[in-house]
């Protein structure tokens, strides 16, 4: 059964985040961010993805959890609660996200307790708030599948059947907040705005090791850079046996899985463009 959470009207600034994937160093940081702005937690919102390629699975839910900002489930949050055997994002057999995604699922099971899973297993799959005159929801990938990836680029009708699966469960929206994909962006539909808020846990394969978070305030979103101990991450990623290449990414900002992307976003595409 899906399960949606109103926040009712959010005043002031709200700020979004998707994807810690146990960067708590990244996670840390932007809870800082949210303390120096003084945007209070109810007004905090992640779009999942709690818990993936990262060094620390357990202790990145705890101050998740701990913070009490809003959450919708992501894909690996659904998995780990039905302790399944890889993260549910669909790659295709022996593409490179497949075979990472092995590695790190693995120990991110093996890391997240039986009480975080009986907690991921309560939250809720939209989130939806009220800001001035405008209603937004929150999901994690799509509507009609949680791991569909969304990219800047994809087509106009996929968006819309998103939005009227959105619409058909919760009502009319001015706008809907999404995760997922990794990659920060703004789609204008004819519904209204399709946000992607990006991720605080990886870097949005842009050759820089900051990461994204997203804004929103009176009806417009701005995406802002992360910095953060990267050193301290790729140090516990390192601990934990996680380098397969993913800890390269958190330093030079490229993925290692690239077949994932959309051709235009992948490195030689940004190069050359």
């Amino acid at each position: 059964m899906m399960k949606h959470l109103s926040l009712g009207q959010l005043e002031g600034p709200v700020l979004v985040f998707g994807g810690p994937y146990s960067n708590l160093q990244a996670t840390r940081a932007v809870m800082q961010v949210a303390q120096a702005r003084e945007i209070r937690a109810s007004s905090v919102i992640c779009t999942g993805d709690i818990v993936a390629y990262c060094g620390d699975p357990g202790e990145t839910l705890t101050l998740v959890r701990d913070a009490g900002v809003a959450v919708v489930a992501g894909n690996c949050e659904k998995q780990l609660a039905a302790g399944a055997q890889d993260c549910g994002c669909g790659f295709e057999t022996g593409t490179t996200c497949d075979l990472l995604s092995a590695g790190w699922f693995a120990y991110a099971s093996a890391q997240v307790s039986q009480d975080q899973r009986i907690w991921m297993n309560q939250i809720p799959d939209v989130l939806s708030f009220e800001q001035g005159a405008k209603r937004y929801a929150v999901i994690h990938g799509g509507m009609t599948e949680i791991a569909r990836f969304i990219w800047p680029g994809s087509e106009p009708g996929a968006l819309l059947q998103e939005w009227s699966a959105v619409e058909a469960a919760i009502g009319p929206v001015d706008g809907i907040i999404a995760g997922h994909c990794g990659i920060p962006f703004v789609a204008s539909t004819p519904k209204g705005d399709w946000i992607n808020a990006g991720v605080v846990g990886m870097p949005p394969h842009d050759g820089a090791p900051q990461t994204r978070y997203a804004i929103l305030d009176k009806g417009a979103v701005t995406f802002q850079r992360l910095d953060y101990d990267v050193a301290g991450a790729v140090a516990a990623m390192t601990r934990a046996g996680l380098t397969q290449g993913y800890h390269r990414a958190l330093l030079t900002g490229y993925w290692p899985s690239e077949d994932v992307l959309p051709l235009d976003l992948r490195a030689a595409a940004l190069a050359s463009g």
